[in-house]
Parts: structure tokens; C-alpha cells; sequence
């Protein structure tokens, strides 16, 4: 059994099965390649903690806060992450499978390298993340907010991006002719950025 209440436990090569940490508190936990297997972290707050290459399945992040820590290099498959909020995390080179993530928060941080294909992220809020070469092939963003947002080089086709506010980011790889964008919100620079995708001279 691991003791979320204390501080500054780690854990290394550990499966964790069936625990109950619902509303538990961690605070500078590091786990280093762990497993965790139908965990209930429902409304768990968890700061300055840290995740390296660890698996998750059947974890259930419902309403849990995600604060200052990261979530290396992790797998996360068939987990549920309705109205979970990470703030100024880290999940770079982390991926989604068969997972629930909306509706979702996400408040600053680098999920760069992060891998979201097919995702349905539709009405959640991604805001001032670095999101740099991320896999959001075929993802569905549609009433997403994602401001402010640095997604250079990341994978964006056949995306959906219908009525989504993007205003802020960076959408220099973005190919507007393999993506959904109808009602899309922008601002002027990128609306420039975009002509210039589809080989208009802006002068």
C-alpha cells in the first residue's frame, strides 16, 4: 500500500491495483516505472509530484487536480479524466489511449511530444501549453479553447477544429485544407499565417 498523506515518498518498479486514493493528497511523490491498474484517484490533488515512465489503465482521474508535476514518458489506457485540471504540469512524450479527457482543463505547461491521436477533446480548455510536435491526428476539437497555445511541428490532420478558439497559437503547420475549421476562431497574425498556407501573398 503506498501512504498518500505522507510527503516526499518514492516508489520505483511498483504495480499498485485496485487502490482506493479518492480525495487522497500527494505531495513530492516520485514514482519511477510503476504500474497502476484500476486506481480510483477521483478528486485526488496531487503537487509537486513526479510520474517517469509509468502505466496507467483504468485509472480514474474524475475531478482530480494535477498541480506543478509531471507525467514523463507515461502511458495512460482506458482512463477517465472528466473535469481533471492539470496547472503548470509537465506530460511530455506521454499518450492517450482509449481514454476519457473531457471535459478537461489544462493551465500552462509542456505536453510537448504528447500523443492524442483520434482524441475526442471536444469543450476543453488548453491554454498558454507548449504542445510542440504533439500527435493530435484526427483529434476532435470541436468548442475546444486552445489559446495561446505553442503547437509547432505537431501532427494536425484531419483534426477537427469547428467553432474551436485558437486564438494565441501558433498554427504555422497547420494545413487548413486537412482540417475541419468551420466557425473557428482566430486572430489577425494567424489569419495571415493561414492565407499564406493556402498560397495567397498577403500584402
Amino acid at each position: 500500500m503506498a501512504d498518500p498523506t505522507r510527503t516526499g515518498v518514492r516508489h520505483e518498479g511498483r504495480t499498485f491495483r485496485r487502490e482506493d486514493w479518492y480525495g487522497d493528497e500527494f505531495v513530492e511523490h516520485e514514482y519511477v516505472d510503476c504500474e497502476f491498474f484500476d486506481v480510483d484517484l477521483t478528486e485526488a490533488t496531487v503537487q509537486r509530484s513526479s510520474f517517469t515512465n509509468c502505466a496507467f489503465g483504468n485509472v480514474r482521474f474524475n475531478a482530480s487536480r494535477h498541480t506543478d508535476s509531471a507525467f514523463l514518458r507515461c502511458t495512460f489506457t482506458r482512463c477517465n479524466f472528466f473535469e481533471a485540471e492539470f496547472a503548470g504540469c509537465k506530460l511530455v512524450g506521454s499518450t492517450f489511449t482509449e481514454s476519457a479527457v473531457r471535459p478537461l482543463t489544462v493551465l500552462g505547461g509542456d505536453w510537448s511530444f504528447v500523443g492524442l491521436p483520434g482524441a475526442d477533446l471536444r469543450g476543453v480548455t488548453i491554454q498558454g501549453v507548449r504542445m510542440r510536435e504533439a500527435d493530435l491526428t484526427g483529434a476532435n476539437c470541436t468548442d475546444a479553447i486552445l489559446t495561446g497555445v505553442d503547437l509547432s511541428g505537431a501532427q494536425l490532420r484531419a483534426a477537427r477544429f469547428v467553432r474551436c478558439d485558437l486564438r494565441g497559437s501558433d498554427l504555422s503547420t497547420l494545413d487548413p485544407t486537412t482540417v475541419e475549421r468551420s466557425g473557428a476562431i482566430v486572430d489577425p497574425t494567424q489569419t495571415i499565417v493561414l492565407a499564406q498556407a493556402l498560397g495567397f501573398q498577403v500584402g
